[in-house]
């Protein structure tokens, strides 16, 4: 067991931090007996920022860095990116976006491959995830891909979900039924200072009302990341929503339920290689017998 590194993440060392998500990509031998020896509970808020391509939410997570270090607060940032097709790395690299943070003590930015995972988030967002809450943040925002509708697991990762649209989505509203809109704690139409915001924000908001969840009233709030604006009354309803969330016992189990449920299912599947099951029906094929049911049945 890694027990000194351990001791360093607890004592919010950054350094430890960054090597101990290493060990747990890379599946180091001892990575389980570090999961399973970190705290129950943490008082890290955590905040999944998704949307569509172009709504400006690596902007709008700079901005917010900006304005929570005003409030002294410590603030993680896990960036999800598309993998490079050779070599399976981060390839946007929203490190170097938000490199004018990169140095501060107050703030820890990772960048992680997706590495073809569904819904765009890595296999091991949850792991680390749990290893950046145990270094003692305040705040942790995971910003994913922004694949679209396809973008809803980040709702069994994160505390509270905060889907980023703009203004030019209003054609789009009606299809965020299906998606965006099941997993939204808040909306935020960023760039809200563009054509039309005003009447995108209405819709969006009786939209948004007709399908409340229990207990808590999606807020649709406008911001203007560019300029740093509105992002106040952001984090007012990220606190808000986090409030209401902590109170309820359900709620936290069924965020649980969920994060057990992927993890399970990455560790039964781990050993499920593609290739290889390629080669398997190769070779059954040569028989022309090969029947897809009972190959599945008895692997």
């Amino acid at each position: 067991m890694h027990q000194p590194l351990l001791s360093s993440l607890l004592n919010k060392d950054l350094k430890a931090l960054a090597r101990s998500i290493s060990l747990v990509e890379n599946e180091v031998t001892g990575y389980q007996q570090l999961l399973e020896a970190l705290p129950a509970s943490s008082n890290t808020r955590v905040i999944g920022i998704t949307g569509p391509p172009g709504a400006g939410k690596s902007t709008l997570v700079n901005a917010l860095i900006t304005f929570l270090l005003g409030q002294d607060k410590r603030i993680a940032i896990i960036a999800v990116d598309p993998s490079s097709p050779f070599n399976y790395g981060a390839l946007l690299g929203d490190r170097i976006r938000m490199g004018q943070h990169f140095n501060n003590q107050q703030v820890f930015i990772r960048s992680m491959a997706s590495r073809g995972a569904l819904g765009g988030l890595s296999p091991k967002i949850i792991e680390v995830s749990d290893l950046v809450k145990a270094a003692g943040f305040d705040y942790l925002f995971i910003e994913t891909v922004g694949v679209g509708q396809s973008e809803v697991e980040i709702a069994g990762i994160a505390d509270t979900t905060v889907v980023v649209v703009v203004p030019e989505a209003g054609d789009e509203i009606q299809t965020m039924k299906a998606g965006l809109m099941e997993i939204a704690d808040i909306f935020v139409v960023n760039k809200a200072d563009r054509d039309n915001a005003d009447e995108f924000v209405k819709n969006l908001r009786l939209l948004a009302h007709s399908r409340h969840k229990e207990d808590w009233e999606i807020p649709v709030l406008k911001t203007i990341a560019t300029r740093e604006e509105g992002l106040a009354s952001l984090v007012n309803a990220i606190t808000g929503h986090q409030q209401q969330v902590q109170s309820n016992r359900q709620h936290h189990a069924l965020l649980l339920a969920e994060k057990a449920y992927q993890l399970l299912q990455h560790r039964r599947m781990k050993d499920v290689n593609r290739r290889a099951l390629q080669q398997q029906i190769l070779q059954q094929m040569t028989t022309g017998v090969f029947n897809l049911y009972r190959f599945v049945n008895t692997y």
